[in-house]
């Protein structure tokens, strides 16, 4: 199944709503003689269904390896008789036994939130109007919490979030964000940056908000990398613009380790919207 195939005659497509720890994971996608999420909710979906054929899924966003994800999305066409079959005798709808069942069989780092059928049009990938992610840093490390060492980043410094945002905002809208991407072959690099915020916490961490209508390879983990000089003080508000400009990857510019980094939510439009949606964003990317 390719990202831009319809339903197949006989499936049933689902949305499927997950959370996962991404530190024991080299990433969402797939990949030989690695654990991945991608092969490990596809392999538990088999499971569940038996089916003979592995399950194939489409995810709203291909997370890094050491990446978390609280709002993930993926969408999967289930043989329907099999989903039909999940609640078996007891009154669950198959919804409720595929969510039930696949949180029996997953390991401890992975859990699924929900399960529903699709509406029309509906596209985890291509339907999707923006992805939000979240960034922490502990500046202060006497006043961290041991407990957040898998999920937040400690460094030595004070941050100044307010001239971050001041920075970050030089940023938003429609641009070619190549000085902030691993480059792909054939991959284009244009982004709609629509948020860009950073923000002091309780707990001594400032946190960053980043949304935009999608991102490509360390977009968000070089975009931080270079808000931390200006937090820092060693860099004028002026600079992740001028980097921008470049066009280019910049060597002043740290990619900030991926234990920071969650995927928080995926943004879509109202039901009657998503086929629309889910063409455009084909049209362009094609």
């Amino acid at each position: 199944m390719r990202d831009d195939e319809p339903p197949r005659s006989g499936t049933q497509r689902v949305r499927i709503d997950l959370a996962y720890d991404g530190r024991a994971f080299s990433g969402w996608a797939a990949q030989p003689g690695l654990r991945t999420v991608e092969d490990t909710l596809a392999a538990a979906l088999t499971t569940i269904l038996r089916t003979i054929e592995p399950v194939r899924l489409v995810v709203a966003g291909r997370t890094d390896a050491g990446v978390h994800a609280r709002g993930q999305v993926v969408h999967a066409d289930l043989d329907a008789a099999a989903y039909a079959a999940l609640p078996g005798r007891n009154d669950r709808s198959p919804e409720r036994a595929a969510r039930d069942r696949l949180n029996a069989v997953l390991p401890d780092d992975v859990v699924v939130r929900r399960v529903a059928a699709a509406p029309p049009g509906f596209d985890a990938r291509f339907a999707a109007v923006w992805r939000r992610y979240r960034y922490r840093i502990c500046d202060d490390p006497a006043a961290f919490d041991p407990l957040r060492r898998h999920d937040t980043v400690v460094i030595n410094d004070r941050l100044d979030p307010g001239a971050m945002t001041r920075a970050a905002q030089r940023l938003l809208g429609l641009n070619d964000f190549a000085a902030f991407c691993k480059r792909r072959d054939g991959a284009s690099t244009v982004r709609t940056l629509i948020d860009y915020s950073w923000y002091r916490e309780d707990d001594a961490t400032v946190t960053a908000t980043v949304r935009a209508d999608a991102f490509c390879h360390s977009m968000v983990r070089a975009l931080v990398g270079a808000l931390v000089p200006v937090g820092l003080g060693r860099a004028p508000v002026s600079f992740p613009a001028e980097v921008l400009a470049g066009g280019i990857r910049d060597p002043r510019v740290k990619v900030m380790p991926a234990h920071g980094l969650c995927l928080e939510e995926v943004g879509y439009p109202p039901d009657d919207q998503l086929a629309v949606r889910a063409a455009q964003a084909r049209n362009r990317r094609g």
